[in-house]
């Protein structure tokens, strides 16, 4: 095999294992699930007072949109505002009725607290 080849087939490998890599980090296309990524749903009133950045997974209903890209989310006895960017809810659709599960990050302001979600999906109950 000559040097050329030899380099053009080295690329190919490693472009195909650095694709595969990247799209395992994708939490839509699988990863691990066992033991150490468990994940506690927390109240909203929990989640307040957790630091700027905690992750955070809460269930309940998103009750309306109040800005773009904003939504009032509540679990039944608190509310807090919610960040879904669009390319987050993955062709999902809720109405104030269905319970999700949401899963983000605490963002904390100088006035305020919102929750920045990354993955949102149904609950079924």
């Amino acid at each position: 095999m000559n040097t050329k080849t030899l380099l053009a087939a080295v690329a190919v490998s490693a472009v195909a294992l650095s694709s595969a890599a990247f799209a395992g980090s994708d939490n839509t296309n699988g990863g691990f699930t066992g033991p150490g990524t468990e994940m506690t749903v927390v109240s909203i009133q929990e989640a307040k007072g957790m630091n700027d950045d905690a992750i955070v997974v809460l269930q309940g209903n998103i009750q309306k949109k109040i800005g773009d890209e904003l939504y009032l989310f509540s679990d039944g006895k608190d509310t807090v505002a919610i960040e879904i960017d669009d390319d987050d809810w993955n062709g999902l659709n809720v109405g104030p009725d269905d319970v999700v599960e949401i899963t983000g990050e605490v963002d904390k302001g100088w006035t305020s607290i919102e929750i920045d979600v990354d993955q949102i999906k149904k609950v079924n109950k």
